[in-house]
């Protein structure tokens, strides 16, 4: 086994799962003494619809998935049957709950996944490299699309952006936004250019960048990474309507499903009328956010983020705990699933010296 496998499964391993949970659950009972409602919690009245509503957000979670994997399926050109692909996206989002998502949220792993799913290098970088172009895309359409079409007043309402009193802690996260979102568009543009056009140049430019005194410590990343465009660029090139459609077409769905999941679940607990759209729009602003957070997954400050921006649409002290419920939906499935693969997969895709080597503590 190359050093750098062995590095990279020792950073994903199961036991790192306690980080995580620990930071979210410590946010989630935190949030759940500060807004603690022992009225709000006897007024719950339990029915078929709220029965229905959780139900609809596990199914979201399965459309998000499966859509996932026809996803990586029509990325490798249909060589993982659906068996492998369920392990590639469980463990590629085992490693994104463990990695902080400034981080590039386990990008590494799941190439070194896919490798190991007997995909060639090549086609393994090519096929991360567009599904992370591809996350961008959505993310470049539907940022501006749901604050133009929502606005600045009612998606940011409960921030206050207007009121000089508490604009500080709104204004953070009004520019916090539009600053995460031109830093993905800036990068995801790089990428285009790159994997479309002309990757060759984008190789020069990084190694003469790298060369500069206080960058040349990571000039071999940087060749590293040039070569990995060049050879992402080359898998690109002559593929069908059929490659093009089912990518993008499941990106766009994964994507949808995961941000209907709060919907599905403010449906099951309040009776009032809520403009879903504006749910949705908020989610958009959360996970932008949320993707340069510097804890594991996002812990912490989706929690939080989570009561200050969709509390309005939830009954009155139920915000922290449905907060939770939506993590323990949407989140930490991955990591105890993943826990469970990885051992597994491990033992199945590598000898047994090297299962030893990594398994040892």
């Amino acid at each position: 086994m190359q050093p750098d496998s062995r590095q990279l499964l020792n950073t994903f391993r199961p036991s790192r799962i306690f980080l995580p949970i620990i930071i979210g659950l410590g946010a989630a009972t935190f949030l759940l003494l500060r807004n603690f409602d022992k009225e709000a919690f006897e007024n719950i009245n339990w029915s078929w619809n709220s029965s229905f509503w959780i139900l609809m957000a596990l199914l979201m979670m399965v459309v998000r998935d499966g859509a996932y994997m026809i996803r990586i399926r029509a990325l490798t050109d249909g060589q993982l049957n659906w068996r492998n692909s369920f392990n590639v996206i469980m463990l590629w989002e085992f490693a994104s709950a463990l990695a902080p998502g400034m981080l590039g949220g386990g990008f590494i792993f799941a190439i070194f996944i896919l490798n190991k799913e007997k995909i060639n290098m090549g086609r393994s970088i090519t096929a991360i490299m567009l599904s992370s172009f591809q996350d961008g895309v959505f993310l470049a359409i539907m940022a501006p699309l749901v604050y133009f079409t929502v606005g600045r007043e009612r998606l940011f309402s409960t921030l206050d952006v207007d009121n000089i009193s508490p604009v500080t802690f709104g204004t953070g996260f009004f520019y916090s936004f539009w600053a995460v979102y031109f830093i993905i568009l800036a990068y995801k543009l790089f990428v285009a250019y790159a994997l479309f056009i002309n990757p060759r140049f984008i190789k020069w430019l990084l190694i003469k960048m790298f060369s500069l005194p206080l960058l040349k410590r990571w000039k071999p990343s940087a060749l590293e990474t040039g070569n990995q465009l060049i050879v992402a660029s080359k898998g690109l090139k002559n593929k069908s309507t059929k490659f093009w459609t089912h990518s993008f077409g499941g990106t766009f769905v994964s994507w949808t499903a995961r941000y209907t999941i709060v919907n599905c679940l403010i449906f099951a607990f309040h009776d009032v009328p809520v403009d879903q759209f504006i749910v949705f729009a908020r989610q958009v602003v959360m996970g932008i956010i949320i993707l340069f957070s510097p804890t594991p997954g996002g812990s912490g400050l989706a929690e939080f983020m989570f009561t200050d921006f969709l509390g309005e649409f939830i009954p009155k002290g139920l915000s922290a705990s449905l907060g939770l419920l939506w993590r323990l939906v949407s989140y930490y499935p991955y990591l105890f699933i993943g826990a469970i693969l990885l051992p597994r997969w491990i033992r199945k895709r590598f000898s047994k010296a090297e299962v030893e080597e990594v398994m040892k503590p």
